[in-house]
């Protein structure tokens, strides 16, 4: 389709092209061979009469004109998609397609894993793929390549939709004949032992509790960084470590490892798990139907302390931080992508 002397279906090109900044990549998104994308990008140089993106050592850069393009090809295309691309009805139970999920291993153990249960029933044709957290989750939203990122409200973006989970702090977990999980677990103590602790990514990014922790005036001894919450359990058994754990995954393992729990003797914030889904899918009646059963299962979820009283101690918590100040912190140590 034509209006005037451009090819409308060039919008979606010059859009993947102005984004990616790369013939392969867009070629990628396109779903396009690269000798097509690269014939697309020459009749876009042609109709707007400019190079549009040039070669710049290893690297190709926008021109000034491409730049001012960014923002209008948009929103025109965005335009189309809300007002006049018709969504068919969504029916989970004939649905085919397949949704891409960035999680943590924690995040799929304690709510996707049990989601995706009842999922296979209700939506028998849709397809799951989770992915690893890495170092520059809003990227791939921003570009495309998954659909649903699901961690913590500190590390979304504000330029996309999300919806609030649940809520979850965090205990110390030990082996049950740990000496030091036989006393009532003080701060002193706490920092006097061995950690094992989670870090991800190629840039070993630290969990929340592990960036946390490490304000304190104090700073713990890291014998062991694992490169998943779930290992982590497996690293303390039979040693005299002891980890930081969120208590709903806390919770499950100590029903089938021998494993105590203690609280924190500090305060750390409680995380808040989100859901956040790319702008230009808001109206994505599969996504939206995912979010709400996620959200529902969240919800529905028990939010009390496992009742093992022998193994919990409660303590009075240190001085709280404000959540703002947090955040800003966080943001300023965890640049997004």
């Amino acid at each position: 389709m034509r209006f005037g002397r451009l090819d409308l279906n060039l919008l979606v090109a010059l859009d993947a092209l102005l984004t990616e900044r790369s013939v392969s990549l867009a070629a990628d998104r396109l779903c396009l061979s690269q000798s097509a994308t690269s014939s697309a990008l020459g009749r876009l140089r042609e109709y707007f009469g400019d190079e549009l993106l040039v070669v710049k050592g290893r690297n190709m850069i926008l021109t000034a004109r491409a730049e001012e393009l960014i923002e209008p090809v948009r929103t025109v295309l965005e335009q189309i998609r809300t007002t006049v691309a018709v969504a068919p009805p969504f029916d989970p139970a004939t649905a085919e397609r397949t949704i891409r999920i960035m999680a943590s291993d924690y995040s799929t153990e304690v709510l996707l894993a049990g989601v995706l249960v009842d999922l296979e029933s209700e939506a028998p044709n849709l397809r799951f793929e989770i992915q690893p957290m890495h170092d520059a989750p809003i990227e791939a939203i921003e570009r495309g390549y998954i659909d649903l990122l699901l961690t913590i409200d500190l590390a979304i973006s504000a330029d996309h939709p999300s919806q609030l989970l649940f809520q979850d702090d965090y205990v110390v977990v030990g082996d049950r004949e740990n000496p030091a999980m036989a006393e009532p677990m003080t701060r002193d103590l706490y920092f006097s032992l061995g950690h094992v602790t989670a870090r991800f990514g190629k840039a070993r990014v630290a969990a929340f509790d592990d960036w946390f922790v490490r304000r304190q005036k104090q700073q713990r001894r890291i014998d062991v960084v694992a490169p998943t919450f779930l290992s982590l359990p497996g690293l303390i058994v039979g040693t005299k470590r002891i980890a930081t754990m969120h208590r709903r995954m806390a919770e499950k393992v100590v029903r089938n490892m021998p494993l105590v729990l203690r609280d924190v003797p500090f305060d750390i914030p409680p995380i808040r798990e989100t859901i956040q889904w790319n702008l230009t899918n808001n109206n994505d009646r599969a996504l939206r139907w995912v979010v709400e059963r996620l959200h529902a299962a969240a919800s529905s979820a028990p939010t009390e302390p496992l009742q093992v009283a022998s193994n919990v101690i409660s303590l009075a918590s240190g001085e709280a931080i404000g959540r703002d100040e947090i955040e800003v912190e966080y943001r300023m140590n965890h640049p997004q992508h």
